[in-house]
């Protein structure tokens, strides 16, 4: 009888402990992959900033060439560099879910993580997803404001003199670090969410 409650006992851990594993590396791929997009396209749309605020005006056509920047912009640019911030310690608990699936399969028991401390990972990964995704939709909306403010200030069929009123493919790059980084956080909440409500189960 202490034998066979041994066996179940065992094959139970090598469940959760296959189950912690799985969810562990896939959340972390898609949360280091979708995280990877955010950071490289605000990179590029920083630069491309930075780069556009160093134009200067064309004297022989009295023409300002420098397209300006809109202050919404680098409201949504705080946001998306929070939510990566957020992002990275989500990624940080995926990786720790992936050393307590090693820890529960090991044959020494006392190697064992406890419940607790597992179920607590979880719940603060799930916290630190949903987090990260209000900061990302925060930048998200900010951004897409801006761009639609853009576009209903553009008068149709004349050409635009003032570069402020421009939609440029910078602005949409912070629109897209944005929703990349939503996606991101959102794999990260609903992986630690569901091995969560496994467990609890």
């Amino acid at each position: 009888m202490q034998m066979a409650e041994k066996q179940s006992l065992e094959a139970k851990l090598e469940r959760i402990g296959n189950v912690l594993r799985l969810t562990g590396w896939v959340g972390l791929s898609l949360q280091i992959g979708f995280g990877a997009i955010s950071v490289l396209l605000l990179m590029f749309a920083i630069a491309g900033r930075s780069f556009s605020q160093n134009t200067a005006v064309l004297p022989s056509v009295g023409v300002n060439v420098n397209p300006g920047t809109a202050p919404g912009i680098g409201v949504g640019i705080f946001w998306a560099v929070c939510g990566i911030l957020a992002l990275l310690g989500g990624i940080y608990l995926a990786f720790l879910q992936t050393r307590f699936s090693k820890r529960l399969r090991h044959a020494d028991t006392m190697k064992h993580p406890a419940k607790s401390e597992v179920m607590n990972v979880l719940r603060l990964g799930a916290i630190v997803g949903l987090v990260g995704m209000l900061l990302t939709i925060l930048g998200g909306g900010a951004t897409l404001g801006v761009l639609l403010s853009k576009a209903i200030s553009q008068p149709q069929g004349v050409a635009i003199y003032d570069p402020t009123r421009m939609i440029r493919s910078i602005d949409i790059m912070v629109a897209m670090a944005n929703m990349s980084g939503i996606a991101a956080n959102f794999v990260g909440a609903v992986a630690s969410l569901s091995v969560f409500e496994w467990l609890h189960r």
